[in-house]
């Protein structure tokens, strides 16, 4: 049986600020990318997002990205030589401390935002988010767009990779994600959601904005948990994949 992981981003709220719906979304995924406290997330918001994430069976990930509260760290940051790597090694540590005292183990890295666009085709930038990971530790997964510098690099490098596909985004024609400011770019429909994964289930393709195929495979499908709509679709994704036949995992437990 083909198995996948379906991963949300989450713990995206911050002091009085509730960004997305973590406690309805939680049932319908197996992986949580729960943010650092740079461009979203606090100390707080941490702790709770980690023990949801336990209670539900959902694997634990960190989703570092720049100090970018007023931008969401979508915004390009312009760095010196080795400060992502710092970066990613702060963010990474602080949310394996909290996974620690939860009693669970750390099991991805994804990079949020702006640092993963870049991640994905910047070989500086890759680099520091590699080394990032290998300095806390060389066994986390690190979550990557197949076939990107960033998913080479890694694999180079001998970490294990997770190669990811956006449901609820729409591509470019050489395969990257679009950017949020085309029209388009992020897909909230539900029916043209569920459409999408039958296609990459069947034909291992999604179309671009252009109308170009491009060949994808998937180890995780990521449900942006600041979307509208997110848990619904959360649930479409996962109840297409089960009627299917293809389980779902969290994905430390079959790469």
């Amino acid at each position: 049986m083909r198995t996948i992981d379906i991963n949300c981003d989450m713990g995206e709220s911050f002091g009085s600020f509730t960004i997305g719906s973590d406690e309805t979304i939680i049932a319908a995924v197996s992986s949580a990318n729960i943010a650092c406290g740079f461009h979203a997330g606090d100390p707080l918001v941490m702790d709770r997002t980690v023990r949801l994430a336990k209670e539900n069976g959902v694997g634990v990930g960190a989703h570092p990205g720049f100090p970018d509260l007023m931008g969401f760290g979508r915004r390009k940051i312009q760095t010196f030589p080795g400060e992502i790597t710092r970066y990613l090694i702060y963010q990474i540590g602080a949310l394996a401390a909290f996974a620690t005292a939860h009693g669970v183990n750390l099991q991805h890295v994804k990079p949020h935002g702006a640092l993963y666009n870049m991640a994905a085709a910047d070989e500086a930038v890759a680099r520091e988010v590699v080394e990032a990971v290998r300095a806390v530790n060389g066994n986390l997964i690190l979550v990557c767009q197949p076939g990107s510098v960033l998913a080479h690099m890694a694999e180079k490098e001998g970490l294990r990779v997770a190669r990811e596909v956006f449901p609820d985004r729409a591509y470019l024609a050489d395969g990257r994600l679009a950017p949020r400011n085309l029209p388009g770019a992020v897909i909230h429909d539900p029916q043209a959601v569920r459409d999408r994964v039958v296609r990459l289930l069947e034909e291992r393709v999604l179309f671009s904005l252009d109308g170009e195929k491009i060949p994808l495979e998937a180890d995780t499908l990521c449900v942006h948990g600041d979307t509208p709509g997110a848990a619904e679709l959360a649930r479409i994704i996962r109840k297409e994949l089960e009627e299917a036949g293809i389980a779902v995992e969290p994905m430390g437990r079959f790469l």
